[in-house]
């Protein structure tokens, strides 16, 4: 007699999901709306970070010139090639040293939150800054005065942010004021606003003392900001002559793993936004991320 081959039940493959990737807009030039939101989408990417004086020729905004009318011009021009302004860019530095410069500056920013519904956002992001007015590194930038100054400025950031129910986005790099996860941690506790989250940036966290220490550091700074984290930045680093250099991701020694097991197991919905690709580079560094991010969820 013969008995039929019986079938094997085999488990489904786990289907492969994919990051939401954007491209901060500056780092494909200076041009019209129109034609940047166009060369973005050629890409196939569905959400970008804008800093409006870097990325839309003809725009030289200082505080008081931003309009609604401006606002809802550019977000329907890029929303038309369908790419999303996850993340407006006022990176402007919250400790100037010189005080009329300082209010000036944050109060540029204020617009940015008042109309950042607008754009079709709902982040504005900066970094902490630097008592040096060109953001360049300073012993002083790790010392606690420093600090309660930035508080000070991110506080009344934070408060006119709760206006609009938008959110600042804040930035950590090794050599501002917010040095560390722990120090943004800190940040966030003091503030004790909904209205303010991370930008993370692992690279950022990376300086010439620790980058040999990544593999406990990263893992380390997502654990303690998981839930405040608003939107990923990748990009990558390398040291030459003992100083960092940023580069494309992919190019360098960051290991992206723990910021793409924390996106497949934490946050599926983030916007991962590359930063330094050029429009040369970016597919790549795109597809390098992707195909890292499948092969970890197969």
């Amino acid at each position: 007699m013969i008995v039929a081959e019986s079938k094997i039940e085999r488990p489904a493959r786990k289907k492969i999901a994919a990051l939401r990737l954007g491209i901060r807009a500056h780092d494909f030039g200076c041009m019209s709306a129109d034609e940047l939101a166009a060369r973005i989408a050629a890409q196939e990417f569905s959400c970008t970070q804008l800093a409006l004086n870097k990325a839309i020729a003809g725009l030289n905004l200082q505080a008081g010139d931003l309009t609604p009318e401006l606002a809802r011009k550019i977000y329907g021009t890029f929303a038309q090639h369908g790419v999303g302004i996850e993340v407006l860019g006022c990176y402007i530095n919250p400790i100037h040293p010189d005080l009329a410069t300082r209010k000036n500056l944050l109060q540029f920013f204020k617009d940015h939150l008042r109309f950042a519904r607008d754009f079709g956002s709902g982040i504005v992001a900066l970094e902490s800054g630097s008592v040096n007015a060109d953001y360049s590194p300073h012993p002083a930038n790790h010392g606690e005065e420093a600090f309660q100054e930035m508080l000070a400025s991110i506080g009344e950031l934070v408060a006119e942010a709760e206006k609009f129910g938008v959110t600042v986005g804040f930035e950590t790099v090794h050599c501002h004021t917010v040095s560390s996860a722990q120090k943004m941690r800190r940040v966030l506790n003091t503030i004790g606003s909904k209205n303010l989250r991370v930008v993370f940036d692992a690279a950022n966290l990376l300086s010439p003392e620790n980058f040999r220490e990544q593999a406990r550091i990263v893992p380390e700074a997502l654990e303690l900001l998981a839930d405040d984290i608003a939107v990923i930045h990748a990009k990558d680093f390398i040291f030459e002559n003992g100083a960092p250099k940023t580069v494309p991701a992919g190019r360098g020694q960051l290991d992206f793993a723990p910021v793409l097991n924390f996106v497949r197991t934490r946050r599926p919905d983030v916007a991962v936004l590359l930063e330094e690709a050029s429009e040369i580079v970016a597919a790549g560094c795109a597809k390098d991320l992707q195909q890292k991010f499948a092969e970890r969820i197969l």
